[in-house]
């Protein structure tokens, strides 16, 4: 049979383990806050650094110490190999090239340029118009003289007298005005009229030439 037995009597002041354990990690934490507050110095962390002990392991063995460099041997020079001449070659005579004289140049032939053909010479220069006097002068048949009726109704009048020259048949070949009447209708008239005139052939040593002289034509009213 089970007895239910009342609970201990609880003390007033006595803590519980609960709040024992509480204490302590309060108290732990604040200590390591303040330790580590005090890290952040620069002298603390110093004095602590030097402060903390040198632990010294039994259970790994001491490093075993550095060999010394190995100490450089002298290098042996390579065996000289000795060098073996080679007999000199005979040198070869250069080859002689012997040139075959040039076949001897043909006179290349000289080209003349044409000569060109001589200018032909001038005509001989016509004779000289032979020059007849009036009085000598023979006509076959006279000048039709045909007087303007304008220069009647206007009272001109005068004498033209003009150069003529006439060919060896006899023909009128140029006239032209020597001496104006002073009225421009009749020298063209007079122009016009010489023409219908025919003269005798003028000779010279017995051959006929052309001639010239002045026929002066008169238009009187």
């Amino acid at each position: 049979m089970t007895m239910n037995l009342p609970p201990p009597p609880r003390h007033e002041g006595v803590l519980t383990p609960g709040q024992q354990r509480a204490i302590v990690a309060a108290t732990v934490a604040t200590h390591v806050a303040a330790g580590w507050g005090l890290l952040q110095i620069d002298a603390v962390r110093q004095v602590v650094a030097e402060a903390v002990p040198i632990f010294v392991s039994f259970d790994q063995p001491p490093p075993a110490p550095t060999p010394p460099p190995p100490v450089p041997q002298p290098r042996t020079p390579p065996p000289k190999i000795p060098l073996i001449a080679a007999a000199p070659q005979p040198t070869a005579a250069p080859p002689v090239f012997v040139a075959e004289p040039a076949p001897p140049l043909s006179p290349e032939p000289v080209v003349m340029a044409p000569v060109p053909p001589a200018p032909p010479a001038p005509p001989a220069p016509p004779p000289p118009i032979k020059s007849v006097p009036p009085s000598a002068v023979r006509y076959i048949s006279v000048p039709k003289l045909n007087f303007p009726l304008a220069s009647r109704r206007a009272r001109e009048q005068g004498t033209v007298v003009l150069r003529i020259t006439v060919d060896v048949n006899g023909r009128l070949k140029s006239a032209r005005v020597h001496k104006s009447s002073g009225f421009e209708r009749l020298d063209q008239q007079a122009l016009q009229d010489i023409r219908s005139a025919h003269f005798a052939p003028q000779t010279e040593d017995g051959k006929p030439v052309e001639w010239e002289t002045l026929a002066p034509l008169g238009y009187d009213l």
